[in-house]
């Protein structure tokens, strides 16, 4: 058995520097940047000085709000070394979303690009920091909804605003701290302390920032890497952001448990993602189901020579059989493995193996890691119910978040009394202790591999004043395995479009969580104490759809 490692994330990436100096940790292979692990270490100790040079010490948060660039590689290491928490951001939030964040996260700091597909990041920080008038000097700065923000760093192109610090002005800053500054603070930092913060919704539909320490992700990452039979002869390509578990543990932290180099790809493209697997020659490849569609369906997908890859990670949601099988027969991925978990389990839960066969990891999820408790209980009752009985998955061990970030009632309803995290996902197991998913018990649409939450959707909704009430679904989709439809009553006397209430989301949601499908309707079904039965709703809304038709 694996025995668990009781280090810090910067710990970790010490020891893969005293086996493996030489070997290339990170290559950006269209950006000409390659650092050996020795580099890289040396790159996260000049940074970690400026970040105490800044001012942000032991159990600060910092959000980070980027692309998979350079800078957020070297900040998740350079900020676990000083016990600094970083807080990852989604690359599609928008306006309401990142105050949101920032304000529930108590963020002192926030590091960011420019912007991501056509959003301007400047933009949206100037209309919720209200910055423009204020210029950065020695002093921090002050606004007045954000009381804990005091820094913002820009680390992307063109000019600096003016109430930035800019990336290598940061750098400067590391010149008045000493290396027995820094190696004071790296000793009194401890496994079980809390280092990175992400945020996902629950059963209020509202984000939830997820607590996990060193000991939950640099294990996870550990065992991932395991059950993939990774090593130091292996690079693996990295499309998926960082900014989700997929990228940071299951991608990152797995690489630098074992040595192996990284592989990123700073924003997905299948073309450069197949270049670069030929270019580096990659021998594993992570990616959502979406990405690898899209990979197999690239114009130049023949043109690469792909004989290098053997193994990796689709995970993100449901994988449908043929694309399994031209993954592992057209791209060579015959080792290809599949993971299940969520974020307040580090992520990963369960995963396959790399001898298992195609039935196992199209139909399953795989079986727990080592050191993992699973346990299927009756939803009503909380009594452990017969392999083959659906119920809901429950799983215990090191892998357990700490909790919810000022949350703790929601932290209470996840986790009980005895330490088991309820999943809220329905899953069977069977007397091999394989397990399949077979549905949720939280309403969560899985899109490509985002997580979406029906109740932020719908209270967004409800600001616009022709909306009596909307009821957020999940419709099934061939390629990205779910979009959202929203179900909208319209107030008597009122009218609005599906364009009206598209129009109303753009540039205030992120793109994925903007309904794909408008039904207005007249009722919900309902049960006779008054519920809204949304799997009535859903198959209603799926066979309207379906007659392409606009009102049920």
């Amino acid at each position: 058995m694996t025995t668990l490692k009781n280090q810090t994330i910067g710990d970790l990436l010490l020891e893969a520097v005293s086996k493996y100096p030489d070997q290339e940790a990170v290559v950006y292979s269209k950006l000409g940047k390659r650092l050996t692990y020795k580099q890289f270490y040396d790159e996260t100790t000049n940074l970690a000085k400026a970040l105490l040079g800044l001012g942000i010490n032991k159990g600060d948060h910092i959000a980070v709000w980027a692309t998979n660039v350079p800078e957020w590689l070297l900040l998740q290491f350079a900020s676990a070394r000083i016990g600094a928490i970083l807080v990852t951001v989604n690359t599609s939030y928008q306006e309401s979303e990142l105050a949101y964040l920032l304000k529930q996260s108590d963020s002192t700091s926030l590091f960011c690009i420019n912007g991501y597909k056509g959003t301007s990041y400047i933009d949206i920080i100037e209309k919720i920091t209200k910055s423009t008038s204020q210029s950065f000097n020695s002093e921090q700065l002050d606004i007045d909804d954000l009381p804990f923000l005091k820094n913002i760093i820009y680390i992307g192109s063109g000019e600096t605003p003016s109430y930035m610090l800019n990336w290598n002005q940061l750098l400067e800053l590391s010149d008045g701290i000493t290396d027995i500054h820094l190696k004071d603070v790296e000793v009194s930092l401890r496994p079980d302390e809390v280092i990175n913060m992400q945020y996902t919704s629950g059963t209020t539909g509202f984000p939830k920032g997820v607590m996990l320490t060193h000991n939950n992700i640099v294990n996870n990452g550990h065992l991932v890497a395991q059950a993939m039979k990774l090593s130091n002869n292996d690079n693996l390509c990295i499309p998926v952001p960082f900014f989700h578990c997929f990228g940071c543990v299951l991608s990152i932290l797995a690489c630098v448990s074992v040595g192996a180099t990284m592989v990123p790809i700073v924003e997905f493209n299948p073309d450069e993602v197949l270049s670069t697997v030929e270019k580096e020659k990659c021998t594993a490849l992570h990616g959502v189901p979406t990405m690898f569609i899209a990979e197999l369906n690239d114009e130049n997908f023949n043109q690469y020579d792909l004989s290098t890859l053997r193994t990796g990670i689709m995970a993100g949601s449901n994988c449908p059989i043929e694309v399994m099988k031209k993954v592992m027969t057209e791209m060579g991925m015959e080792e290809i493995t599949i993971a299940y978990g969520q974020t307040e389990s580090s992520p990963v839960i369960t995963q396959t193996t790399t001898n298992d066969p195609l039935d196992r990891r199209v139909n399953s999820v795989g079986k727990p890691h080592e050191h993992v408790e699973v346990k299927i209980v009756d939803p009503v009752t909380g009594k452990e119910v017969p392999y083959g009985t659906p119920g809901e998955l429950c799983t215990r061990g090191y892998l357990v978040m700490k909790g919810y970030y000022n949350m703790p009632e929601a932290t209470d309803e996840t986790i009980d009394q005895d330490g088991w995290l309820h999943t809220g996902d329905l899953a069977i197991m069977d007397p091999d202790h394989y397990i399949e998913i077979t549905g949720r018990l939280k309403d969560m649409i899985i899109r490509g591999g985002e997580n979406i939450y029906p109740r932020e959707i719908e209270e967004f909704l409800y600001r616009h004043d022709d909306i009596l009430d909307v009821q957020v679904i999940g419709i099934p989709d061939e390629k990205y395995g779910e979009k959202v439809a929203a179900c909208i009553k319209v107030k008597e006397g009122r009218t609005i479009t599906e364009e009206d209430v598209k129009s109303f989301c753009t540039g205030k949601l992120a793109f994925y969580k903007i309904p794909k499908y408008i039904q207005f309707v007249n009722d919900y079904p309902m049960t006779a104490s008054g519920k809204i039965q949304k799997y009535k709703l859903r198959k209603q809304i799926t066979e309207c759809i379906c007659q392409n038709s606009k009102t049920v």
